[in-house]
């Protein structure tokens, strides 16, 4: 796997908007909302979403801003992340006043990796022994950073309509999770509880 190339370089003051296509095992280990969390702290403005080939991101902002979020996608990406390939594209600046995650793409053919099924992580561990917290003994515990990911899969991009938890609506304790970037199952697609997940009988 060759190494992914650096961002090219961004000159001038005036705000500079790049896409960002990166490629690999870029879906459902928590890269968008990675994403999302680096814009933000570079006051980015633009989007990101899972498209069959990868993750695309759009931002806009200060030059520097802009080349340091780029440089930063493959040398701090989540842990059980691969990134394959990171390209960049100069487009014109829109404006905008936030970074947001949008709705998958699902046109053309389909290219994107899916993460293998994922060991439980420590914290989803800690929360399954806690006879206070509400997931307390739940067998698919998971998040971000953990849990089934292969297996459930139906179809790319990956999302929850795509999974064999479509059948299965979160609760509003697991939507305000799911919605919250600073929880670390945002955007975790297999997010559940007792309440609202599978069970076994």
């Amino acid at each position: 796997m060759s190494a992914p190339p650096s961002a090219p370089a961004l000159t001038g003051d005036r705000p500079q908007r790049r896409r960002v296509t990166v490629r690999g095992v870029v879906q459902g280990v928590g890269f968008r909302p990675y994403l999302y969390t680096l814009a933000t702290a570079l006051d980015l403005t633009g989007h990101v979403t899972n498209t069959a080939e990868g993750v695309v991101a759009e931002v806009e902002g200060a030059p520097s801003a802009v080349a340091s979020f780029c440089e930063r996608i493959a040398a701090q990406a989540p842990p059980l992340a691969r990134v394959e390939s990171v390209d960049h594209q100069e487009v014109p600046a829109t404006g905008g006043g936030a970074f947001t995650i949008l709705a998958s793409h699902t046109e053309g053919p389909a290219r994107t990796l899916v993460s293998p099924d994922t060991a439980t992580c420590a914290d989803c561990l800690r929360e399954l022994a806690d006879p206070a917290d509400r997931r307390h003994r739940h067998p698919f515990v998971n998040c971000t950073h953990c849990g089934p990911r292969f297996t459930i899969v139906t179809d790319v991009p990956y999302d929850r309509a795509h999974t064999t938890m479509a059948d299965f609506p979160m609760c509003a304790d697991c939507a305000r999770e799911y919605a919250d970037p600073a929880d670390r199952r945002f955007h975790a697609q297999p997010v559940a509880c007792p309440a609202c997940g599978p069970c076994l009988l």
